[in-house]
C-alpha cells in the first residue's frame, strides 16, 4: 500500500512540475492536430525527466501514433498514472485521482505535438500571435516575439534519441529519451 502511494506521489510531483495553477492569458494554444498530420506511424517508449527548482522527477511513457489515433500511457515505477487516446476529434483520458488537478490531458497532448509533429503542421494550427521556427535541430515557439519554449533534438526523426524542451514561461526543463519499437 505504501509503495503504491509513493508511486502515485512521485508521478504527481513529476506532472505537477509542468503545470501551473493559473496560466497567463493566451498560455494555452488549444493545439489539437489530427494524428494523421504527423505523417507516419510511430511506436516509442520514452523516459521523461522534469527539472524544476533544483528537483528532478521521472516518468516512463509508451506512445503509439497511427493515422487514425494516438495512444499514450504514463507509468511511474511500473504503475499506470495517466493515459490518453485521441482520434483527431475526441480526446479521452484517464488519470490517477492523486494527480494534481492542474495536470490536463490537453496540455500533455499539446506539448507532445509541439515537440514531435512537423513544424509546418504546427505552424498552420497556431493562433494569432504565436510563431514556431525550426533551424537544424532546434525549434523555437514564440508569442508576440517573446520566446516561450526552445526544443533541441539529438537527431532526426524527432521522436528518436533525446530531446530537451526548455519552457521559459513556466521555468522547467523536460528531457525525453526515446526508444523506437
Amino acid at each position: 500500500m505504501w509503495k503504491r502511494l509513493k508511486t502515485i506521489a512521485i508521478a504527481a510531483l513529476l506532472l505537477s512540475a509542468c503545470a501551473t495553477s493559473t496560466p497567463p492569458p493566451a498560455a494555452r494554444l488549444g493545439l489539437k492536430l489530427a494524428p494523421s498530420t504527423l505523417g507516419e506511424s510511430i511506436s516509442v517508449q520514452q523516459h521523461l525527466r522534469v527539472e524544476r527548482n533544483g528537483r528532478n522527477d521521472e516518468l516512463d511513457v509508451a506512445l503509439e501514433v497511427e493515422p487514425q489515433k494516438l495512444e499514450l500511457v504514463g507509468l511511474a515505477l511500473g504503475q499506470r498514472v495517466l493515459s490518453l487516446s485521441y482520434d483527431g476529434k475526441d480526446l479521452k483520458s484517464w488519470r490517477h485521482a492523486m494527480l494534481p488537478s492542474q495536470v490536463k490531458a490537453e496540455d500533455v497532448l499539446e506539448d507532445m505535438q509541439l515537440t514531435l509533429w512537423p513544424v509546418d503542421a504546427v505552424r498552420a494550427a497556431l493562433p494569432a500571435g504565436w510563431q514556431v521556427e525550426e533551424q537544424g535541430l532546434r525549434r523555437t515557439l514564440s508569442l508576440d516575439g517573446e520566446t516561450i519554449m526552445v526544443i533541441n533534438y539529438s537527431g532526426m526523426p524527432r521522436w528518436s534519441g533525446k530531446l530537451v524542451l526548455d519552457n521559459l514561461r513556466y521555468k522547467y526543463r523536460l528531457t525525453i529519451e526515446s526508444e523506437l519499437q
